[in-house]
């Protein structure tokens, strides 16, 4: 999978320990979901003030959030579809969307739920993840296999509880 990975923190940093965990557990992520090399996405950090203005013009919700996540849909209405043979399409990546950190909010939540920034900033990028996925938790059976899968993921990697 290619990951970018951008920094826009101004106060609160990312450390380079957590930039490495979170390429790291995505790649690890994408394994344990059988994703295609051939996908990418990126990773954004950012500061409460910027999420709450993501939050609220995206979701219409004014608050800080922790991560947030834009998922590209595949299905187009194009007119004149662009016609490849399997060789051309496997050479063009799949880009299954955009996450956003609020690396304030992984201090935050860790602190109140007691273990490490490095296990909240793990739990958030990977929640995140299985949504550009397509895994969602509005019905109880849909929150079951996702927060399933998302705890089975963690645990695998080493970010226990």
């Amino acid at each position: 999978m290619d990951l970018e990975i951008y920094n826009q923190t101004t106060q609160l940093g990312v450390t380079d320990d957590q930039l490495k965990l979170v390429e790291t557990i995505l790649q690890y992520a994408g394994e344990y979901i059988k994703l295609s090399d051939n996908t990418e996405m990126s990773v954004t950090f950012v500061n409460n003030d910027r999420i709450q203005e993501i939050n609220k013009e995206y979701r219409g919700v004014d608050r800080a959030t922790d991560v947030i996540s834009f998922a590209i849909e595949d299905s187009t209405d194009n007119d004149f579809p662009i016609i490849l043979n399997d060789e051309m399409e496997a050479e063009i990546p799949e880009n299954i969307g955009d996450i956003f950190v609020s690396i304030d909010k992984v201090a935050e939540q860790a602190k109140f739920l007691g273990h490490s920034d490095n296990r909240e900033l793990g739990f958030l990028v990977v929640h995140g993840f299985l949504h550009l996925n397509g895994y969602d938790h509005q019905t109880q059976e849909d929150e079951d296999e996702m927060f399933t899968l998302q705890r089975d993921i963690l645990d695998a990697y080493g970010l226990k509880r």
